[in-house]
C-alpha cells in the first residue's frame, strides 16, 4: 500500500497487511475486522468509524492516527504506538494494551475501556483523567 491512499469505506477484512505502510490513508469507516496489521505505519491514518474488531496490531505505529469512534473490539494492540493518537469515543472492549502507550493518546474522551487487558494502574488512572471510561469492577489492569 502507498501512503496517503484513499481507501474509505473500503473492505479489507481478514487482509494479511502486516508491515504495510498506511501513512497518512484515508481509512474512514473501512472494514479491516480480523486484518493483520502488525508492525504497519499507520501514523497520522484517518481510521475514524473503522472496523478494526480483533485486529492484529501489535507494534503498529498509529501516532497521530485518528481513531474516533473506531471499533477496536478484541484488538491486540501490545506495543502499539498511540501517542498523539485521537481515540475519543473508540471501543476497545477486550482489547490486549501491554506495552502500548494509550496514556500518550491526544484524546481519550469517551473511549469505552471494558474489560481490556495490559494496562498499569498508573495507565488507568491517566486514563479515567482524560475521560475514558472503563469497568471498574471488571477491568484487567495487571500484566496478562
Amino acid at each position: 500500500m502507498t501512503r496517503k491512499a484513499d481507501l474509505a469505506r473500503t473492505n479489507l477484512a481478514h487482509a494479511n497487511l502486516a508491515g504495510d505502510d498506511f501513512a497518512e490513508a484515508d481509512l474512514h469507516e473501512a472494514d479491516l475486522h480480523d486484518a493483520n496489521l502488525r508492525a504497519a505505519d499507520l501514523h497520522g491514518a484517518n481510521l475514524t468509524k473503522a472496523d478494526l474488531s480483533r485486529d492484529d496490531l501489535q507494534d503498529a505505529d498509529l501516532s497521530g492516527a485518528s481513531l474516533r469512534d473506531a471499533k477496536l473490539h478484541g484488538a491486540d494492540l501490545r506495543g502499539a504506538n498511540l501517542a498523539e493518537a485521537d481515540l475519543a469515543g473508540a471501543d476497545l472492549h477486550g482489547a490486549k494494551l501491554d506495552g502500548a502507550n494509550l496514556e500518550q493518546a491526544r484524546s481519550l474522551a469517551g473511549a469505552k475501556l471494558r474489560d481490556v487487558a495490559g494496562l498499569t494502574p498508573e495507565q488507568r488512572n491517566a486514563c479515567a483523567d482524560r475521560w475514558a471510561l472503563a469497568d471498574q469492577q471488571t477491568a484487567d489492569i495487571g500484566p496478562s
